[in-house]
């Protein structure tokens, strides 16, 4: 059904106005114009609104019956215009967004403590996924958009680089690495380590950076979250390696951060977005703030940003 409001207009000013020039005045067009913007709306609904004669202007039975809803829809469809007009010039609303796990721990809440402060009616949805999982919400647009670890994505998918993440070993105070400020991979080859599993979006990563050398590194464990990794060193089960942004050190006080070398491995995060799509004012006021906090070439240990 095609809504004609130019003729639901023309017949709630004619009927407010009981007058064509008048009518036509206030919404500044033509007699003529008014006139067929009437007779449209009639045709349409097939019955008769208005009656006019030389000397009168009338509205018919169905015309005063139809006058009072005209005018509530139109009142309504102002009422929600205005409002879409400046929720996106206040960048109000809702939103949703997608990133690993990893990137909530401590970069994003930063970010988001500024855009909150800011915005201080919008929610926040974050769906913590895996790196697939992350991409899969994007594209299901159950997230408008997503932090990402950098790899080959869906064409549907565009991508912006944010950040790069150094991998570090973590264990606690007591593990005879504890000391050291950093150490090489070939060091870690006698430690049982707490290593990422094939789900995770790291372990690629770490396989690929090490491939050219592959020290003999003793994964006796694997865990798909960097979370549980820090839970099981804390307790002393082992050491592990995780990206530098896992870390929150106010919550592991016995958990040491050790530099790793030779290589250095880090890893790329991106923000990605459905290719030619249109975020939400509110979307797009988080994603620029996320791209103005993408100058940091490596996060470092201690959550420092570095210039």
């Amino acid at each position: 059904m095609k809504i004609d409001t130019a003729g639901v207009q023309a017949f709630i000013a004619i009927a407010a106005q009981r007058n064509f020039r008048v009518a036509a005045a206030e919404l500044h067009i033509t007699q003529t114009a008014l006139s067929r913007r009437l007779q449209g709306l009639e045709a349409y609904l097939g019955v008769k609104l208005i009656e006019r004669t030389t000397r009168s202007v009338e509205l018919t039975q169905i015309g005063r019956d139809f006058l009072p809803r005209t005018r509530r829809l139109l009142e309504e469809l102002e009422t929600a215009l205005t409002e879409i007009r400046e929720t996106g010039k206040a960048l109000r609303g809702d939103v949703a967004i997608a990133c690993v796990p990893t990137v909530g721990v401590r970069y994003l809440p930063r970010v988001i403590q500024e855009y909150s402060a800011r915005y201080p009616n919008n929610r926040i949805k974050i769906l913590d996924h895996s790196s697939y999982g992350v991409a899969d919400a994007v594209l299901r647009r159950e997230a408008e958009f997503g932090i990402n670890v950098a790899g080959t994505h869906d064409a549907q998918l565009v991508s912006v680089p944010l950040l790069r993440d150094r991998f570090v070993l973590i264990c606690r105070d007591d593990h005879p690495l504890a000391d050291h400020k950093r150490v090489s991979w070939r060091q870690l080859e006698r430690h049982p380590l707490i290593f990422a599993g094939q789900l995770s979006g790291n372990r690629p990563l770490l396989d690929l950076a090490l491939s050219a050398d592959l020290p003999k590194l003793r994964s006796y464990y694997e865990v798909q979250r960097s979370s549980t990794a820090l839970g099981l060193v804390s307790e002393g089960v082992g050491a592990a390696v995780v990206p530098s942004l896992a870390l929150q050190r106010e919550a592991y006080p016995r958990i040491r951060v050790i530099r790793l070398v030779d290589p250095i491995v880090t890893r790329s995060l991106v923000l990605i977005a459905p290719r030619n799509a249109h975020l939400s004012p509110a979307a797009q006021a988080l994603y620029d703030q996320l791209l103005r906090h993408a100058r940091v070439p490596i996060a470092s240990s201690a959550g420092r940003r570095r210039a």
